[in-house]
């Protein structure tokens, strides 16, 4: 276990182990869950007519030798269907020749606090390896919604995978670790920055911005949060319809909206111009 994230060996690894790689010089982690044969199943954006996946599509590239289009390691390694962003991939494309980590579930909070990054553990529990796995195959065939990096990420998909908790559409925010610490620093920063008058120098903004950091992290952690939902995978497709029409119709309702404030802006001018117009003088 250590303060960035941890590494795991290949021989460890279990099926419905959620597992993930850092990418781009440890700017982002990818997420996916082991499903047992040296094969993830994992999230990415959905692929466009006749290509594979964004993630997969590179993944896969990278491994191609001898002009060949199919992964040496895996012959179906990027099956995906149409429309959809989950995709099944050897370890090999998912890993892309990058480190190998687990995530870890249950942590105390204080060792959740004490983790750098974010998109390395939770304080959620996991639940057992068979549905972990169910949720994971089922999803690959029946998709897991569109990709959104900030809501409905690849680690969104193994934290669901993980524990079947899902959040209310209202939330504005996924289960991923990643999109929280994206939201905290600059929130850390705006929101410690009249303590910062009160902290003795560099050290002390440092420790009062990495404090109000670590508290945005934990309060967004699905293990903590009261918002969560327990959704059984075959009635998943149905929620996240749900979630659709209700993203769809606050849109609608912020696009109306501003014409409702204009029009009761206007009215009152208007009725000032007509009584003006009744106050003039008859000639």
């Amino acid at each position: 276990m250590g303060l960035l994230s941890h590494r795991v060996e290949r021989s460890e690894l279990k099926p419905g182990d959620h597992i993930y790689t850092w990418r781009a010089a440890y700017s982002y982690s990818h997420h996916g869950i082991y499903v047992g044969g040296s094969k993830v199943v994992h999230f990415t954006r959905k692929k466009e007519a006749g290509t594979a996946g964004l993630d997969s599509a590179v993944a896969i590239s990278s491994l191609i030798s001898g002009g060949s289009p199919e992964c040496p390691t895996f012959p179906d390694c990027g099956f995906q269907l149409p429309e959809s962003g989950v995709v099944l991939t050897c370890l090999d494309c998912f890993l892309r020749d990058g480190s190998l980590h687990g995530f870890e579930y249950g942590v105390p909070p204080a060792v959740f606090l004490a983790k750098l990054r974010g998109g390395t553990c939770t304080t959620a529990a996991s639940d057992p390896p068979e549905p972990v796995v169910h949720r994971a195959m089922y999803l690959l065939q029946n998709g897991f919604g569109s990709y959104d990096v900030f809501e409905n990420n690849c680690e969104d998909f193994a934290l669901y995978c993980k524990t079947g908790l899902i959040l209310p559409s209202e939330a504005g925010i996924g289960r991923s670790g990643q999109a929280a610490s994206a939201v905290g620093v600059p929130l850390a920063a705006l929101f410690s920055t009249p303590f910062r008058l009160m902290s003795g120098g560099p050290l002390g903004m440092f420790a009062v911005t990495a404090g109000v950091y670590c508290a945005g992290r934990y309060i967004t952690d699905i293990g903590v949060r009261k918002d969560v939902l327990k959704i059984e995978v075959e009635n998943l497709s149905a929620h996240l319809g749900w979630r659709r029409a209700k993203a769809e119709e606050e849109s609608v309702k912020k696009q109306q909206q501003p014409g409702k404030v204009v029009a009761t802006r206007l009215l009152p001018l208007k009725r000032k111009r007509d009584s003006d117009l009744l106050l003039q003088p008859v000639k």
